[in-house]
C-alpha cells in the first residue's frame, strides 16, 4: 500500500504536467511551436534556478521569502557596477565577466547574511528572510531612487547574446537551468551534503548526534541560494536590461510553490530537485495556457499560484495523516 502511494505521489507532478500540455494544445494551436515552447522554457529558468536552491534550503528545515528582492538587489548592483567599469574596461567580454563577477559576489555575501542570522543569531528562517525581503527591496528602490537602473545602452547590445543565443537553437539560460537542475539532482540524491540536508530537516537533534555539523549545512543551503539567486540575474539582465523596485516581485512565491507541488516536503526532511522541475514548468504552462488562451486576468496569476500552493500543502498533510494511520 505504501508503495502504491509513494507511485501516486511520484507520478501525480508528471501526470500534472501531461494534462498541461495536453490542454494547451488543444486550446491553443500554437501552444506546442518550437518558438512558444523556448520561451516558456527560457522564462522558466530563472525560476528554475532559483526553486532548485530553494529545494536544499526547505529539505533542511528553513524558507527564503527574500529570494525576488534579492535577485533585484543583485541586478541593481550589477548594473551600476558595470556602468562605473564601463569607462576603464570598455565595452567588451572583461565588461560582462566583471559584472557577473558582482552579481554572484553579492548573491553569496547575500545569502550568507541570510545563512548567518538563522545559524548564529538562531532566528527563524521566516523572520529573517521576511526582514531582508523589505531591506533589499528597499535599497534597490533607494539605489535606484524610486525609479529605474538602466544598463548602458551599447553594453546591453553587447551582453544581450547571453539571453537571447545559445547552442542549437537551445538558450543560455535553459542550457543552464538544465546543468543547474542536474547538479541539483546528483547533489541531493549522491551526495553526503544531500543526504545530511534531508537528515537535518527530518530531526536536527538526531542529526547532531550523529556528528553532522547542522550550522554548517543550513548556512551553505542558504549561500548555495543565494549563489543560484546571482547567476539567475545573470542571465535576466540582459534580457530587459534595468532593474527596479519591482524587479523579482513574487519570484518568491513562484519558487517555493514549485518546491512545493514537485513533492518536497514543506517541514522538510525530504527533497526532491527533478520535482522541483516539473513544478516550474507546471507554473510556467499554467501562466503560458492563460495568457495563450486568455482565461482569466494575466493580473491573477499570483492569486492562482497561491492558490496552488495552499492545495499542496494541504495535500502533503492529508498524505502524511493517512501514512501516520
Amino acid at each position: 500500500m505504501l508503495k502504491g502511494r509513494l507511485s501516486l505521489s511520484t507520478l501525480g507532478p508528471l501526470a500534472a504536467l501531461l494534462v498541461l500540455i495536453a490542454l494547451g494544445a488543444f486550446l491553443n494551436s500554437n501552444f506546442l511551436s518550437s518558438g512558444n515552447i523556448t520561451n516558456v522554457l527560457a522564462r522558466s529558468a530563472f525560476i528554475g534556478m532559483i526553486a532548485v536552491g530553494m529545494t536544499f534550503v526547505i529539505t533542511s528545515g528553513g524558507l527564503d521569502l527574500s529570494v525576488g528582492s534579492m535577485a533585484a538587489f543583485i541586478a541593481g548592483m550589477m548594473i551600476l557596477a558595470m556602468n562605473a567599469m564601463l569607462p576603464t574596461l570598455g565595452i567588451g567580454v572583461p565588461l560582462v565577466l566583471a559584472g557577473m563577477a558582482v552579481a554572484l559576489i553579492v548573491g553569496v555575501l547575500a545569502g550568507l547574511t541570510n545563512g548567518l542570522l538563522v545559524t548564529r543569531a538562531r532566528i527563524e528562517p521566516f523572520i529573517v528572510t521576511l526582514g531582508t525581503m523589505g531591506i533589499f527591496r528597499s535599497l534597490v528602490t533607494w539605489l535606484a531612487d524610486g525609479g529605474t537602473i538602466s544598463l548602458d545602452f551599447e553594453a546591453r547590445q553587447f551582453y544581450r547574446p547571453v539571453y537571447y543565443d545559445g547552442i542549437f537553437g537551445i538558450t543560455w539560460p535553459i542550457i543552464t537551468f538544465a546543468l543547474v537542475a542536474v547538479a541539483g539532482q546528483v547533489a541531493m540524491r549522491h551526495t553526503r551534503f544531500g543526504r545530511y540536508c534531508e537528515a537535518i530537516g527530518s530531526n536536527d537533534k538526531v542529526a547532531r548526534y550523529s556528528a553532522v555539523k547542522v550550522e554548517w549545512v543550513r548556512l551553505m543551503t542558504y549561500v548555495m541560494l543565494g549563489m543560484l539567486v546571482g547567476l539567475a540575474t545573470i542571465l535576466y539582465v540582459p534580457r530587459l536590461g534595468s532593474a527596479s523596485g519591482s524587479t523579482g516581485v513574487l519570484w518568491e512565491l513562484e519558487a517555493i510553490a514549485a518546491v512545493i507541488i514537485g513533492g518536497t516536503a514543506l517541514k522538510g526532511g525530504y527533497g526532491r530537485v527533478w520535482g522541483t522541475v516539473v513544478g516550474v514548468l507546471i507554473l510556467s504552462l499554467i501562466d503560458n495556457i492563460l495568457n495563450l488562451a486568455d482565461l482569466v486576468s494575466p493580473y491573477l496569476n499570483g492569486a492562482i499560484q497561491g492558490v496552488i500552493i495552499v492545495l499542496a500543502v494541504v495535500l502533503q498533510r492529508g498524505k502524511s495523516s493517512a501514512e501516520g494511520r
